[in-house]
């Protein structure tokens, strides 16, 4: 179950970044500018070679990173000396996360999936430093396969389903088909991950299931990214927390 208390406040979309002040999405320095607000921690994790859990966003590095290629395969020792082109921080790995954070501040973190089969070694090691982390923790995935599969590595752990609208062009339409976005927009695909809480798509709010989950079955409900006024007045009346980016609430 997700500790509203600890949980329920402003929410750092991938720590408090700002890219004009060299602090980079995703990096200790972002992080540790959340903690220092008090703001709660969202950030993505995904597999490196080995099943490595790092944090990290993108499938390939050549966003952010001064190298190329997938960081599925990113070996432990060249991960060492990766950076990142502006402010040069490097890429934290899932467990490195979670010795800077130290429980002072709740962690929402989001399994990335490339919508494949999920990988046991990568959720196995992630479960299992998750689990033996002391402060508060909860993990969320847009992919129903990775949380089921994280409910019975980690039973124990808060555990949510990330969705919204899959309307339009966007990485879905290149994973999955127009059926099932329309099946997860309407958590169709829930009972399985038999989640703790939601996390949903602002410009999507408010729908009839979200309402449902809220008001009914009583579960909280991030919504991302929050940006703009006109959105943080949606997230006050129709979720529990804001995900937030690009201003300080």
């Amino acid at each position: 179950m997700l500790d509203r208390a600890t949980f329920l406040r402003p929410i750092a979309h991938r720590g408090l970044h700002n890219a004009k002040r060299g602090i980079i999405e995703n990096t200790g320095p972002a992080f540790e500018a959340a903690i220092a607000k008090g703001y709660g921690i969202e950030c993505d994790v995904r597999p490196a070679a080995d099943g490595l859990p790092v944090v990290f966003h993108d499938e390939a590095l050549s966003r952010l990173v001064a190298g190329r290629g997938p960081v599925a395969k990113v070996t432990e020792r060249q991960l060492q000396s990766l950076r990142h082109r502006v402010g040069g921080a490097p890429i934290l790995t899932f467990d490195e996360l979670l010795e800077l954070v130290s429980g002072r501040v709740p962690l929402l973190v989001e399994i990335k999936s490339e919508w494949h089969p999920p990988q046991k070694s990568f959720l196995a090691k992630l479960a299992a430093s998750a689990s033996a982390y002391r402060g508060p923790i909860a993990l969320m995935s847009f992919d129903p396969a990775v949380m089921t599969m994280i409910r019975s590595l980690a039973p124990k752990l808060p555990r949510g389903m990330i969705s919204g609208s899959y309307i339009g062009a966007g990485w879905w339409s290149r994973k999955i088909s127009a059926k099932r976005g329309a099946a997860l927009r309407d958590l169709l695909e829930s009972a399985p991950v038999a989640p703790d809480f939601y996390a949903y798509d602002v410009n999507a709010l408010p729908t009839p299931v979200t309402e449902y989950a809220r008001i009914v079955q009583g579960l909280p409900l991030f919504t991302w990214t929050v940006r703009t006024a006109k959105q943080r007045r949606i997230a006050a009346s129709f979720a529990d927390a804001m995900i937030f980016e690009g201003f300080e609430p």
